[in-house]
């Protein structure tokens, strides 16, 4: 049995969480510092956000000591973090002064773009895991990192979060949904579809706040959907359309694959995803997902498969199988303790 610290979000549907109860389903003792806890990250009042901004380094400093008290009395094996924006190079410093490894699970697009403490502190990872398949790269011409010191795994899904759920009052009922963040490369490829076929039944979930377009307005839904809602949201759309971030300073390419790629097939849903030559290492399209790759063809893919029930079933069934074969939480947890043991970290 190894013990490994867990530094991460731990609210109900995070990534990170999903990860974390993962390593402890597969038979690890964990220990979590979440990061809500400790640090405000969610008000939205100007007032609030500048009360904030000046707690926010006060909030920091406890939370690195209470990272590094959490250390000392668990004695883990391994101290795990999820991203780090908040955790400081000096704490990954203490923490090796108690020969401590610690390994980072970096799982967005560019290691850049989410503050000047995860620049500094990344060199100072005894390992990287990313999500990205030129993260690596990227890691090793922006920071330095050899490659020997990375590895590429994908995302998975939660079966405790992801799963099908059939609810009497299904609120999120539609022909086609969007689930996620904002970005131009979206919107464009959204608008089109709407503005097409104007009576089509779209609903978006995420932070759409920065989107104009009037074609979209009334389908923008102006709230995420996370754990259960979530996957009552992929359940009860009849077409989940997965499309891709875009490339971001820091980062040599956009979104490859993403973490909806196997949730949504992973909650049981039908998924229609942008095409790339890496999600079809992962899924076979017209067998078990469905894609496109210009919005000419996600117009075409969404009103052919919301007229052809049996054949979009079909393939919502086989990529819901193939998702619990080879795609789970618990089944990446195995490969990150794997490949740790193989580096001699653990």
């Amino acid at each position: 049995m190894h013990k490994l610290l867990c530094i991460g979000q731990e609210w109900r549907g995070s990534n990170a969480s999903g990860l974390f109860h993962a390593f402890s389903r597969v038979g690890c003792a964990v220990s979590i510092l979440d990061d809500h806890r400790h640090i405000s990250l969610s008000t939205r009042g100007t007032a609030l956000k500048l009360a904030e901004r000046f707690l926010r380094p006060l909030q920091v400093r406890e939370y690195n000591a209470r990272l590094l008290s959490m250390a000392r009395a668990f004695k883990p094996d391994l101290v795990f973090v999820y991203k780090g924006p908040f955790v400081d190079p000096e704490t990954l410093h203490q923490l090796k002064r108690m020969a401590l490894p610690v390994v980072n699970f970096f799982p967005d697009v560019s290691f850049t773009a989410h503050g000047s403490r995860i620049v500094r502190s990344m060199p100072h990872y005894d390992f990287v895991f990313t999500t990205k398949s030129f993260g690596a790269s990227d890691l090793q011409k922006n920071f330095g990192v050899p490659g020997s010191r990375v590895h590429f795994i994908p995302h998975g899904f939660d079966p405790f979060i992801h799963r099908r759920l059939v609810d009497p009052n299904p609120i999120f009922a539609c022909e086609a949904s969007f689930i996620g963040t904002y970005s131009p490369h979206k919107e464009r490829y959204l608008a089109y579809l709407k503005s097409v076929m104007p009576g089509l039944g779209l609903l978006i979930w995420g932070n759409w706040e920065k989107s104009k377009v009037a074609e979209l307005k009334k389908s923008i839904c102006g709230m995420g959907v996370h754990g259960d809602l979530y996957a009552l949201a992929i359940n009860q759309s009849t077409v989940n359309i997965a499309l891709l971030s875009e490339q971001v300073a820091g980062a040599s390419r956009g979104d490859q694959i993403t973490s909806r790629t196997f949730h949504i097939p992973g909650a049981g849903g039908f998924m229609l995803h942008q095409r790339t030559d890496e999600l079809l290492q992962y899924f076979d399209e017209g067998k078990e997902i469905a894609c496109f790759e210009s919005p000419g063809e996600l117009l075409e893919k969404t009103a052919y498969y919301l007229k052809n029930d049996s054949e979009r079933k079909k393939l919502q069934e086989n990529g819901f199988v193939r998702a619990q074969r080879d795609h789970t939480l618990d089944a990446r947890a195995r490969e990150i303790l794997t490949i740790l043991k193989s580096k001699s970290i653990l």
